[in-house]
């Protein structure tokens, strides 16, 4: 499988509370079980009016669908390609 950024474009997603984040991961938890074993959601960073959620997919299509089923944005998706932090200057 290959790994994808979504960016999501969701305003006031920063504010949330526990109970709608719970809310919101729930909603994502019943499209990756339609979209089942072909799409995995890993983790997800919010931040401001954005989330930042890395998947797991067979192509960006079954990323988007996801996004389709769910009803959350999938305003940029992005391969990801490789991964650099401090010690890559190590290497």
């Amino acid at each position: 499988m290959k790994k994808f950024m979504i960016e999501r474009e969701m305003p006031g997603v920063g504010g949330l509370g526990s109970d709608d984040l719970a809310g919101a991961a729930a909603k994502s938890c019943d499209a990756l079980r339609e979209l089942a074993p072909r799409v995995q959601w890993q983790y997800s960073y919010v931040a401001g009016d954005k989330t930042f959620c890395v998947y797991l997919a067979e192509d960006a299509s079954d990323v988007r669908k996801h996004s389709e089923i769910s009803g959350f944005p999938a305003d940029t998706v992005n391969e990801i390609t490789g991964m650099i932090d401090p010690t890559t200057a190590d290497a």
